[in-house]
């Protein structure tokens, strides 16, 4: 009976701890990104996970009880409610005229060339 406890023990702090991580790179995400559609993507993306994980490994620490239904509610319904004010936030930004940051060579398919125009090769 020890070693299930111990490994529940792990693995509730393995999905704990990895969901700070995700915390973590989402910050980071948010702060290095250069303009507002891919800070929402990481902050929508990786928030939902790792809100999903540190729950998660809350409700595996707490057994059947009581306390894991409400965690279970919780995680539904983050996962219904930050993909939904991720996109509802994107599709408000993009209606007010904001268009998303695009990078000269992503225009066409041809590859970027190091040559430079008018000089000697």
């Amino acid at each position: 009976m020890e070693i299930l406890d111990l490994g529940l023990d792990i693995l509730t702090w393995a999905a704990i701890l990895i969901g700070c991580f995700f915390v973590i790179i989402t910050g980071y995400g948010l702060l290095r990104f250069p303009d507002l559609y891919s800070r929402i993507h990481a902050g929508g993306m990786a928030d939902t996970l790792a809100s999903f994980l540190i729950l998660g490994g809350l409700a595996l620490q707490s057994g059947l009880t009581l306390v894991t239904v409400k965690l279970i509610f919780i995680i539904a319904f983050l996962f219904i409610t930050s993909p939904t004010a991720t996109y509802a936030l994107a599709q408000a930004t993009f209606v007010a005229g904001l268009k998303p940051r695009v990078d000269e060579g992503q225009l066409d398919d041809t590859p970027p060339t190091d040559k430079v125009e008018g000089g000697k090769d």
